[in-house]
Parts: C-alpha cells; structure tokens; sequence
C-alpha cells in the first residue's frame, strides 16, 4: 500500500514523502529512505527499493529533500547539513505517525547524509549505504568547472544531470566542514555498504573508505554491472532484497517474542499467554507457526485467524485429494487451486440445512483446474472435491472431548 504524506520540518518548510507498508499484516520493521543528491523520492530505484523492502514486511518512507521533488522550500537555501536535519524530522514524524525507524537507507549521497544523521536516530539498528561516498566533499568534484564561479560570485548555476541547480558558496563551506567518516567508527550500529564496482560517478574506493572506517558488524554487497543509479530494475530490486534480508538479523522481529509451542509426536499443540492477546504459537507434529486475529478484532494480524486455519484445511485436503485421484486415474492434471471463503449465513439462506433457527457456517469453495481435461474429467473432479476427509469431517458427526490437565 502506498500513502502520501506531508510533515514539516524544524525549519518550517513542509515536506512531502511516500510511505510504503505491507498489504497484510503489522510490518516487522520500519525504513527511512534517502535519496542521490539532486534526485527526488521518485526515482526508479528509491521506488524499487522500497517496494522490494515492504514485500518483505519492512515498511519504508522516502521522501523528497527541501527544495526538492514536492518539497517546499529553495534548493539554493539548502546544503548537507540541512538534508542531514531534514532526515532527523523525517524519522521523528515517522515515530509519531508510523513506527520509529530501525532501518536506514540511502543512495548515493543520502547514505552519506543517512550516515551522518544515524546517531542522532535513537531508534536505527541498522544503516545502509548504496553507491555512496565515504565524505560530504566528494559531490564537489561535480561543481569543478562551477567553482571558481561560486567561491567569487558567492553562487553559481550548476547543470547537475542536465538540469540547472543555483549553488551557493554556503553549501561548499558546509560540505567542506562536514566530517562524516570521522563518526562512523562511533556509528554503534550495524552497517551495510552495496556499491557497484563500475561506478564511474562514485568510484568502489569510496565504499572500501567507509568499509575500513566502521566497527563490526559491518558487511559489504557488491552489485556487479549495476550502474550508479541502479537503472536496471533487477539491480534496484536485487538491492531492496538483500537489504531485507540483512537487516532481519538485526531488527526485533515479532515472531521472536512469541514462546514457540512444544513439539508433541502425532499431536496439534497450541499455546498463548493472556497479555499476547490472540496470539498464539502453534506446533502441528513437528511443523511450527503461529495463529492470531485481524486487527478488526482486537489482534495484531501475525498469524491467520482460527477459521482461516479451518478454511485452509479444507483447501489443503481438497487440493491433495485431487491431485492424487488424478494421478491414479492417470488424468492431464497440472495444477490445483482452491479459493476458501468462511461466513455465516442465516438458516433461511441454506437449503440443505437441517437447523431451523439462526446462522450456519458456509465455507465457499472455488476451484480452479489446469491442464487438458475433458468437461466430462472437470465435472467428477467436482464430485471427487466433496469427498476430501476434512469435507467429509465438517459434514460429519463429530464428538469433542476437553479435560483439564494435572
């Protein structure tokens, strides 16, 4: 899901961002995406990246830098440092509306700006960089032909990816003051370094600077023939990927904090504590999981609810049902796809129920057969779907036996 967003900075200017969270589900963690300098939140790989993060349940917010992309504000007014701040009122709004950021990212410039920012986020874990310079003053070698021009005149019109960009003198001094590899051996956070090594705009020497200058636990990526801005989109969704993946040994994930039910041979063992609320960790002979409420309902949406385990029992037996009664009949059957659906429904509704009062149980099924079968071959599977052993028990007689425990 994506949802736009606007939040105000500390220097008053309103800033406009994106954030990305997990169609299902409570997301097991949140990101904070910076972007190259002079590009906006848009940017295919930004996108991608954050994509590629949320499908793994990390939600992530980019947005764009003052003067920038649907940012207020004037560029020329702007420099490091305040991209630095606009990152800090980034994560401190995201803790407000969202989830306090665990997980940095930036590219090219942003990592070295989310570098910077990273101590004064209490909240982060863990810091990424992609394709980013290990100092602030590595951007001044695109003002080269510009700069004898702003150190006179105070400011110049810079041509920065083809697009013309007023920089002031302000902003040379504030880069030249900055010393951002001289903090991240204090950074106390883990840090992953992804460079490309034919990056011709931020040589790979920049990512072994960073690299040297941090305490573990630090890892490097390399993202071979990618180049710097990640245009390819298997390269940026490679990028948000692994990132992911990294990051999940560092972050809390809720699955962690839930007490793993015991493993009992030939039996369904479930377990929960009453201030877990709904959650409840489940081990059926040897294969855990865990089961929970939506958030309609008072739960956290960690786990399916009981009738979704009910209902995915159900589609579980019909799909082994058909595919091994194919089989034995030798039938062209390539796949199996069962739909359920759980509601009630009142009596009136159901012709072939037996109460006369109240609401009864439905469970739709819809089934859904690949492969080349006859209409005639379609038709019996249908019957052979009603006659899975879990169809069988929820239309059968069935005796319930509870006890108590010594």
């Amino acid at each position: 899901m994506l949802k736009k967003l606007r939040f105000e900075s500390s220097n008053a200017v309103m800033l406009s961002g994106v954030l990305h969270t997990p169609d299902a589900g409570t997301p097991k963690a949140c990101a904070l995406f910076a972007h190259c300098f002079t590009c906006t939140k848009n940017t295919r790989a930004a996108f991608n990246i954050a994509e590629a993060l949320c499908a793994e349940g990390i939600s992530v917010l980019r947005f764009d830098f003052t003067g920038l992309g649907e940012s207020e504000g004037d560029f020329a007014d702007t420099h490091f440092s305040s991209n630095v701040q606009d990152l800090v009122d980034a994560a401190n709004f995201l803790k407000e509306i969202h989830h306090a950021p665990e997980v940095l990212v930036g590219h090219s410039l942003g990592g070295t700006a989310i570098l910077a920012a990273a101590q004064q986020i209490p909240s982060a874990v863990a810091v990424a960089t992609i394709g980013s310079p290990a100092d602030a003053t590595h951007v001044l070698h695109l003002l080269e032909e510009d700069m004898e021009t702003i150190e006179q005149r105070g400011e110049a019109c810079v041509s920065l990816a083809g697009r013309p960009f007023h920089i002031r003198k302000d902003f040379v001094d504030d880069v030249r003051s900055q010393s951002v590899r001289e903090g991240i051996r204090s950074l106390r956070k883990a840090l992953l370094v992804m460079h490309s090594p034919i990056d011709k705009l931020v040589p790979v020497e920049e990512a072994a600077r960073i690299y040297r200058s941090a305490m573990h636990p630090k890892s490097f990526i390399s993202l071979d023939n990618a180049d710097h801005l990640l245009s390819n989109v298997r390269d940026s969704r490679y990028a948000g990927h692994v990132l992911a993946a990294w990051a999940s040994r560092f972050i809390q994930n809720p699955d962690d904090e839930l007490e793993p039910a015991p493993y009992r041979s030939g039996q369904v063992v479930v377990t929960g504590k009453t201030e877990d609320i709904f959650q409840v960790a489940i081990n059926a002979d040897g294969h855990p999981s865990r089961g929970d409420e939506p958030e309609v309902y008072g739960g956290t949406n960690l786990g399916p609810s009981p009738y979704d385990l009910l209902s995915a029992a159900l589609g579980s037996c019909t799909v082994m049902t058909l595919n091994m009664y194919a089989r034995r009949k030798k039938m062209k059957l390539d796949s199996v796809r069962v739909d359920v659906k759980h509601g009630k429904i009142h009596v009136e509704d159901c012709a072939q129920c037996e109460s006369k009062s109240g609401k009864v149980d439905r469970f739709e099924r819809t089934i859904y057969l690949a492969g080349e079968l006859t209409a005639e071959q379609r038709e019996r599977l249908l019957v052979i779907a009603d006659r899975c052993p879990v169809h069988r028990t929820l239309h059968g007689e069935v005796e319930i036996v509870s006890k108590l425990a010594d």
